[in-house]
């Protein structure tokens, strides 16, 4: 299973087109960003105290929505 950074990396895009895309694109330039978990707690608190990249958190639920997602259908 891939983590939920991995995962986030496929929305990466040189123009953002939409609110997940520039957070890829801020996780990716965000070196401490917890790159090998895929613990919702761990990444929301991490997200919590250091992602000022992050207009809202609901940038980071609808990924987590759609991270779940994808997951389930692979299973």
């Amino acid at each position: 299973m891939k983590s939920f950074y991995h995962y986030l990396m496929k929305y990466r895009h040189p123009k953002p087109q939409d609110e997940i895309s520039k957070f890829a694109n801020d996780a990716y330039n965000d070196h401490s960003f917890p790159k090998n978990t895929d613990n919702y707690d761990e990444i929301s608190s991490y997200l919590e105290m250091n992602g000022a990249y992050l207009a809202s958190m609901t940038v980071f639920d609808d990924a987590w929505e759609r991270y779940q997602h994808e997951i389930l259908k692979n299973i």
